[in-house]
């Protein structure tokens, strides 16, 4: 059966070549053997002519290429002792082409950074951009204006929190991509790929090995079309995207990537967090406001977190979790008056909308992206002495009413409204426990996306909290169906808040999926809880500073009510901060936004960007514009999508989706476009660790966990404040306010208990307890000690008078990472003395023959499955030894075939 894997971007290194009335954009892959030409004209003044022959060449033929270019050109300007092609810019991809008043300009990635993986596919942050103009000095018309536009553009700062990659797309999430490979590959459209690649001879002629020698069942690479709501150049490439091969399109995303990484007893499992910013509706705090006629709502953010053993890079081996959440502003017609210089302005609806037909526009767009149910949760004011955030909430729900009346009851929208601020203020109540009742609820409803089958000990031991998971749940994998809308009114604090505690508990289902936990909870307190909450900090300060102009002001901590005395004074500053750039910088960033994504066009003979009293004309086009007729009042959804609900539409392999596939066959697995294993590891050129590893993680679990010995180094282990990493590190002070943060902890009420939220809950008491979980929740069921025995404090004497005494050759850090590894030792399975005398008389085979402790077949934990031993492995190990002992074995057809590509890529 052929295999499906994701297209690898041939175009990673480029470097633009300049004549006088050419540029030459030469693009390649990583490894410098595959090569693309682009041939941009600098003769016209204000249009784009761009020129790409579709042709793949060698490095032979591209320096070919070069040479006649340069001398062509030397010819022609009569210089022979002068270069007639010059070496203008390295990039790592093109951002777009962009025009103003002049010529356009190219923007190229001069600098970039990897700052996560998934299962092998590099994910980079843009650090530095380049923009070249086109046109020469012959041909330029000069504007007086065209400065103050580029400036303007190039507020729009690329270089913070943009990101891309070559072979992951960026703008679906993890579920829409792994369900993509899994699509058969019949009936999809086939394009094909002509290398045209002359060979002059054949170095292997003689050898009698045939040039095609793949599998007959082929392989096949897939590559779909972006999801443009995400894509933040998807304007400035639109000029070139039908004339260009798509290996030169690299689509970028704005937001937030991180990723963080727990070692649990060895196995490190990587936590990663991607926000997309929509690009549609898209600005600063009180300048955008509700949605525009089209359904896009401003601040909206699509938050993922993805979960995956990091031992097993494959997508089809692995196992990878992720959910899904997304925050935006309340879908209405509606806005903010700054024109008063009030810390809060009025809040006004803007237009009468009985029929809620920008809502029904923006809930048609969720059930067809993620399917159902869609759940609100507005935590948005209810009760207040004078209406402000109230009017928001009473017209949401009015909406919300209306819409579902049509709906089918079982895909009617779930409405939740609770009042954040009012139960922060309230002393008898918790606000984190009240969340993560809301959060356990919701979790259950939509379910989470896992790549594989449950394990057999999740049916030997079946639990109440697993088995009322919903979602879409096959043999193979689990699809979360629906998503969780939260919303406040700038949808950054209260919001943020509440996004950690849902994904706070989707992340104890997702590590419980991957079998790293034995029960579907975590508790604060833990190395594991604490790297979320810094990952996701970082987070909503990110979004929060795009957003709003300033970093969080309300904080995990501070719902909490552990937050430090000094935190107060941060939050006034960053208060003042928030106020300061809403009042005055904001214009000026909204216009920046809205020249880079196309919403405004300059032109000559009109108005200028800065000349516009306000932008709502551009983001309304139903003001300026007769667009289509409005849907049905009461069927406002896609027939379409509400067919395969609970499903989301856009996974669904319709003759719609297939449309917007590519697939290229190939007929060797280790084909370059379709080897990520080839592409991450390199194995074929010599590199080195710095190239190979540079991946710097945003924290890791060791940042957390005790710096002495004596302490279980389980990240799922509650540990007291002065326990943990950073406090060790830090001063008598800070050791004072853990102790006043635990008295704060102690006198706070008991949390409430789990109950059953209703879809429209109006009542909430405060009186709930939350279920106690346990102490220490261990990812395997290993035993700390055996028979009531007791770990003295110096548990490193044994080893000392076995070994050596490290004491005088080890500094203090070495000794004390020593002590760690051999408490781990003491504490491991104590192995039965009749198994080492069984296992003792094997030991002069080559291959010793070993037992698994479990016959459950679909358990990867608590059991280890032995490979099937075949016979070419055996003659593959053998061989080894031989080699080893000096025997060299003669090379077998195949090898000899591996070698020759390599010679042909590299040399030839």
């Amino acid at each position: 059966m052929p295999t499906v894997r994701p297209v690898i971007s041939c175009v990673q290194k480029l470097v633009l070549y300049e004549t006088r009335a050419r540029y030459f954009l030469v693009g390649s892959n990583h490894a410098e053997t595959k090569f693309r030409v682009l041939k941009i004209d600098r003769t016209e003044p204000k249009d784009l002519v761009v020129i790409d022959d579709r042709h793949v060449y060698n490095q032979q033929e591209v320096q070919e290429l070069l040479s006649r270019l340069d001398m062509g050109n030397r010819s022609k300007m009569g210089q022979k002792g002068l270069s007639g092609l010059s070496r203008a810019v390295s990039a790592f991809g093109i951002v777009g082409f962009v025009r103003f008043l002049e010529g356009y300009y190219i923007v190229l990635i001069t600098k970039r950074r990897k700052v996560a993986d998934i299962g092998g596919h590099s994910i980079y942050k843009i650090e530095d951009t380049n923009m070249v103009y086109i046109p020469n000095d012959s041909v330029k018309i000069a504007h007086p204006d065209e400065t103050k536009y580029m400036k303007i553009f190039q507020s729009v700062d690329l270089s913070s929190n943009f990101y891309f990659s070559y072979s992951y797309d960026l703008t679906h999430s993890l579920q829409f991509n792994l369900t993509l490979l899994k699509m058969p590959s019949e009936g999809l459209k086939s394009q094909t790929f002509g290398h045209g690649r002359q060979e002059s001879f054949d170095i292997f002629e003689d050898e009698g090995v045939t040039a095609q020698a793949g599998s007959a069942s082929g392989h096949y690479g897939i590559l779909n079309q972006p999801y443009l709501k995400y894509a933040w150049n998807g304007y400035i490439l639109e000029k070139v995207k039908a004339t260009v091969h798509q290996n030169w399109l690299l689509y970028i995303i704005h937001g937030f990537c991180g990723q963080s990484k727990m070692l649990i007893y060895g196995r490190p499992v990587y936590v990663t967090l991607i926000a997309r910013r929509s690009c549609r509706f898209a600005g600063t705090r009180f300048l955008k406001r509700g949605a525009n006629c089209q359904g896009d709502v401003a601040n909206e953010v699509e938050t993922e977190q993805i979960i995956h053993d990091a031992s097993v890079m494959s997508f089809s081996a692995g196992s990878y979790s992720s959910y899904v959440q997304v925050r935006g502003s309340v879908p209405l017609y509606w806005s903010q008056d700054i024109s008063t210089m009030m810390p809060k302005p009025p809040i006004t609806l803007d237009q009468a909308d009985p029929f809620a037909h920008v809502a029904a526009l923006h809930f048609d767009q969720m059930f067809q992206r993620f399917g159902s149910p869609v759940i609100i949760l507005n935590l948005v004011k209810k009760r207040e002495r004078r209406k402000h955030e109230r009017i928001l909430s009473e017209a949401l729900f009015s909406a919300i009413t209306y819409l579902n009346q049509f709906l089918p009851p079982e895909y009617i929208i779930q409405y939740i409204a609770w009042d954040m601020a009012k139960y922060t203020k309230s002393k008898l109540c918790n606000v984190l426990d009240r969340l993560s009742i809301i959060a356990e609820d919701v979790v259950k409803r939509t379910g989470f996306f896992v790549n594989h089958p449950d394990f057999y000990c999740n049916t030997l031991r079946p639990g109440e909290r697993w088995d009322e998971l919903c979602g879409y749940i096959q043999n193979t994998f689990r699809l979360q169906t629906g998503v969780l809308r939260t919303n406040c009114v700038d949808c950054l604090d209260r919001t943020n808040t509440a996004q950690f505690m849902v994904g706070k508990c989707a992340l104890a289902y997702q590590l419980y999926a991957i079998g790293v936990i034995d029960k579907p909870r975590l508790q604060f307190d833990t190395d594991a809880v604490r790297l979320f909450e810094e990952l996701y900090e970082d987070h909503g300060d990110t979004l929060s500073l795009q957003y709003g102009g300033s970093q969080l002001v309300h904080r995990v901590k501070t719902y909490r009510k552990i937050a430090p005395w000094t935190q107060h004074s941060k939050d006034i500053m960053q208060t003042l901060s928030r106020y300061y750039s809403n009042a005055f910088s904001d214009a000026d960033r909204q216009d920046a936004i809205n020249l880079f994504l196309g919403v405004f066009q300059p032109m000559e003979g009109k108005f200028h960007l800065w000349e516009l009293p306000t932008d709502y004309y551009l983001h309304h086009k139903n003001t300026v514009e007769l667009l289509c007729p409005k849907r049905s009042y009461t069927h406002w959804w896609t027939p379409e999508v509400l067919i395969h609900l609970p499903l989301p539409y856009d996974e669904v392999p319709c003759t719609e989706n297939l449309k917007k596939l590519t697939v290229m066959k190939k007929l060797d697995k280790s084909d370059e476009e379709i080897d990520v294993y080839t592409e991450f590891f390199r194995p074929y050129e010599l590199s080195c660790f710095d190239d190979a590893f540079c991946l710097t993680m945003t924290n890791s679990a060791k940042d957390f966990m005790p710096k002495h010995v004596g302490i279980d180094p389980s990240p799922f282990t509650i540990r007291k404040p002065e326990e943990t990493g950073k406090s060790m590190l830090s001063n008598k002070s800070n050791k004072e306010e853990a102790v006043l943060q635990r008295k704060t902890v102690a006198s706070a009420p008991p949390p409430p208990s789990e109950e059953v939220v209703s879809s429209s809950s109006e009542d909430d008491s405060g009186t709930d307890k939350e279920e106690e979980g346990p102490v220490s929740q261990r990812s395997t069921p290993v035993k700390i000690t055996e028979f009531g025995d007791k770990i003295p404090e110096d548990c490193s004497q044994s080893p000392r008078e076995v070994y050596m005494n490290p004491s005088g050759l080890l500094s203090e850090d070495d000794l004390l990472i020593y002590k760690r590894f051999v408490y781990l030792g003491q504490n491991q399975h104590k192995v039965d003395i009749c198994s080492q005398q069984s296992n003792a008389k094997q030991l002069n085979n080559m291959m010793t023959i070993m037992e698994a402790v479990s016959l459950f077949l679909q358990d990867s934990i608590y059991e280890m499955h032995l490979a099937d031993l075949d016979r070419k492995s055996k003659e593959i190990f053998d061989s080894h030894i031989q080699t080893g002992k000096g025997i060299i074995q003669p090379m077998c057809k195949d090898d000899i075939i591996v070698y020759r590509e390599y010679i042909r890529n590299r040399y030839m």
